[in-house]
């Protein structure tokens, strides 16, 4: 069983991504409708904003 902290590889079929990524698992939870689900972070899936974004 993963663990928080644990090194993993993320599936193209989860980030449309042509290749996998290296992530960290943040939580693991047992859901009683889906079974077990686990978040991980990337380094680099997602960046900072770094300028204001107007919303309509």
């Amino acid at each position: 069983m993963k663990t928080v902290g644990d090194k993993i590889l993320i599936s193209p079929d989860l980030t449309h991504l042509p290749n996998w990524i290296e992530g960290t698992i943040i939580e693991v939870e047992n859901n009683p409708f889906v079974g077990v689900v686990i978040s991980a972070e990337t380094e680099d899936l997602f960046k900072p904003q770094n300028q204001k974004v107007c919303l309509p």
